[in-house]
């Protein structure tokens, strides 16, 4: 979200990449089968694109609902890692065929001491792929997991930790599930047994409905949100008098403004009945039946929660129609092994996991008077050894680009990440400072909030300004608006490689001044906006007069000597090497200091309730990235209850960051807070790096390993 709406129409196909495996291992995993074979793998690549439009920053957030969403194959979209700096693997990559699908997900075998294979899937993987629920730990090395099994003694997957992914080692618990498991390049072949659906039936709960299918074996099953969808409403004839004004004369049964659902998709590996499917068909038009098993013709007036089950390619599809403000929990018992689907306002399961060393990962609701608002989040330690936060954009070499969070971060190798500053939907220009390793990206705009930081684990929260002057030759001084900015105005822009290897004037009739060693070089004058691209010098930047700032051309002609000054306001800035803005300011000192106005917001996005994002410091110094979504059967937060609520998380200085659609919270390989075909694209974040890979010693603590 934020006050500048974030949503493009492009869709971005996910970049599956294989990098150099030299060789690749066939595994057939039962319980008495483990075989090996060696073969040969291959590699490709991906790239992006730009286009412009200018956007005066000042435009209120369209529904979060209505942002562009992504396309990808599986649940998880992600690039190839770098290979595992672990020692041992002998194979890895980021496809799983799982009973004939393609699914994306990150996986790796390695071969231990003794000489034993093992194999290990990343935990978004286990989780989105397989349905396999993880518990709450304590220790980063050992994950209890849940899958049609007890909560009390549950099973324990050792881990992994490399490159961006935690790996949980499946090898005994894909034996004991009867799975077979063959590497193959690039991709991971699984296979498990076929499984019967033999009922699926509803019943009332005291929070909401629940449907439970009865299985006969345990086997994986997935879930996908869709998009909205405007329930079908009553048709009626109208009369002579009702067509003199139709808009007053409605009959008192049908509503101008009919109630959206939500379509969710659940996915087994398995066979229902026939009689199921029977039961729950859609009706041909105009015939009555197919309305499942808890309605009747003559009592059926709401749309069914079950609209279709249906059996393809050895797999049950069930797709529900669900009112907005509820959600599917979905859930697993044995003895009998069954699924359970129950639609609750509150469906988001709360976790507490020790993901890493100085990493964890929380999930929680938050009690705000009345309401009660989920929250994921991730709290760093930034002083813990290996830790590294830097900001992160779409396109390393130029600034012009958005992309799905998840792209951007595995593309970087972050391990975690939280989208960032506000952008202009149109041409994809930052909106908001970007400084990273001591070298400003992109200026602030409008005196907004920022966060600073240093690697010490340092960090600075307030509302900044950057403060450049251009002074000639002849003593003139200049103010410059922006660096890099997204932000138009009457004013001097300046414009460095930094921006991209060229420049498309974004406003009619700029001049524009090519500056090489403190030197103008040359004037040109562009009459229109997008049409002629000027190279920006590798060694220089260039310089945009707008609007009546064009009048000061005369004043740099070709030759004169420039020089720039350039400090941060408040000065405080000035000694951290990252900086990311975005805004509003939230909390100072624990005190909430909001005050959407002074930064230019607009009143409709002071006013709107939506899904946000935050970034905060905490009594212990250790920082936390968090997304807050829609409240339990309602909206998501105002901008001054995100400020309470992040100070209830136990903030001390806080930040909003862009929100929405944008909102995204990514740790390896997966996005924690949503679906990602419910996700906009987005043009920066903030991204965490783990810099050491680790293992697992012998006594089940995490160690690192060097090559």
């Amino acid at each position: 979200m934020g006050e500048i709406p974030t949503f493009c129409p492009q869709q971005h196909p996910s970049d599956t990449v294989n990098k150099g495996n030299s060789r690749f291992l066939m595994v057939f995993l039962s319980s008495i089968l483990l075989t090996v074979l060696c073969l040969t793998a291959t590699c490709m690549n991906a790239k992006a694109q730009s286009l412009l439009e200018t956007d005066t920053g000042t435009q209120g957030h369209t529904d979060a609902n209505k942002g562009n969403t992504e396309n990808s194959v599986g649940l998880l979209s992600q690039k190839s890692p770098p290979p595992p700096a672990l020692l041992g693997v002998i194979s890895y990559g980021t496809q799983i065929s799982l009973n004939g699908r393609i699914l994306s997900g990150a996986w790796l075998q390695q071969r231990g001491k003794t000489g034993l294979l093992s194999i290990h899937l990343s935990d978004g993987a286990v989780r989105q792929l397989f349905g396999v629920d993880l518990l709450d730990s304590s220790n980063a090395a050992r994950q209890p997991i849940q899958w049609f099994s007890s909560h009390t003694k549950p099973l324990v997957l050792t881990s992994l930790l490399t490159k961006g992914y935690r790996y949980l080692d499946i090898t005994n618990f894909a034996k004991t599930a009867r799975w077979e498991m063959q590497a193959n390049g690039n991709t991971l072949i699984i296979t498990t047994p076929t499984t019967k659906v033999t009922n699926i039936y509803q019943d009332k709960q005291p929070v909401g409905t629940r449907i439970i299918l009865d299985l006969d074996r345990p086997t994986p099953w997935q879930i996908t949100q869709g998009l909205p969808v405007r329930k079908p409403q009553p048709q009626f004839s109208p009369t002579t008098e009702d067509t003199e004004n139709s808009l007053t004369k409605l009959p008192a049964s049908v509503s101008l403004s009919s109630p959206l659902n939500r379509e969710w998709t659940i996915t087994l590996d398995g066979i229902a009945d026939p009689v199921l499917v029977e039961r729950y068909t859609p009706p041909i038009q105009g015939e009555v039946g197919g309305l499942g098993d808890n309605a009747s013709p003559s009592t059926q007036t709401s749309e069914p929660l079950i609209q279709q089950v249906e059996v393809a390619n050895n797999q049950t599809i069930i797709r529900l129609s669900v009112p907005l403000g509820l959600a599917p929990r979905v859930s697993t018992v044995s003895n009998p092994n069954r699924l359970i689907i129950e639609i609750r306002p509150d469906a988001m399961v709360e976790r507490n996991i020790a993901w890493a060393p100085g990493l964890r990962w929380r999930q929680q609701f938050v009690n705000l008077g009345q309401e009660r608002f989920p929250v994921v989040w991730l709290e760093i330690n930034p002083r813990s050894y290996g830790i590294k936060l830097k900001p992160i954009w779409t396109t390393t070499n130029t600034l012009v680009g958005t992309a799905p969070l998840i792209q951007t971060a595995q593309q970087d190798s972050a391990v975690a990440a939280i989208n960032g500053g506000f952008f202009n939907r149109n041409n994809q220009l930052p909106l908001g400072a970007i400084r990273r390793d001591g070298q400003w990206l992109s200026s602030p705009i409008l005196n907004r909030g920022a966060i600073a930081w240093n690697d010490s684990g340092q960090f600075y929260i307030g509302r900044l300004n950057l403060r450049e002057t251009l002074i000639g030759s002849n003593k003139v001084q200049l103010p410059i608006l922006t660096l890099n900015s997204g932000y138009v105005q009457s004013g001097i822009a300046r414009y460095t490689p930094a921006w991209g290897a060229t420049y498309t004037p974004l406003t009619d009739n700029e001049i524009i001044l090519v500056i090489q060693k403190n030197q103008v070089i040359n004037q040109l004058t562009a009459d229109k906006a997008g049409e002629t691209a000027i190279p920006i010098p590798q060694d220089g930047h260039l310089l945009t007069l707008r609007g009546k700032a064009t009048s000061n051309a005369s004043a740099l002609s070709v030759g004169s000597s420039v020089r720039m000054t350039s400090s941060t306001a408040p000065g405080d800035f000035s000694r951290y090497p990252h900086i990311l803005g975005a805004g509003p300011l939230l909390l100072q000192n624990r005190q909430i200091v909001l005050d959407a106005k002074a930064e230019k917001f607009s009143d409709a996005f002071i006013a709107q309730k939506a899904v946000r994002s935050g970034i905060c410091t905490t009594t212990t110094g250790n920082l936390m990235i968090a997304a807050v979504h829609n409240r339990a059967g309602g909206a998501g937060p105002t901008l001054a209850e995100h400020a309470q609520l992040m100070r209830l998380l136990g903030c001390v200085n806080a930040l909003n960051l862009d929100g929405g659609s944008s909102t995204s919270l990514y740790l390896g390989g997966q996005l924690l807070d949503r679906s990602p075909n419910t996700v906009a694209r987005v043009h920066n974040g903030i991204g965490i790096f783990l810099s050491l890979p680790y293992n697992k010693p012998p006594e089940g603590g995490l160690r690192e390993v060097r090559n």
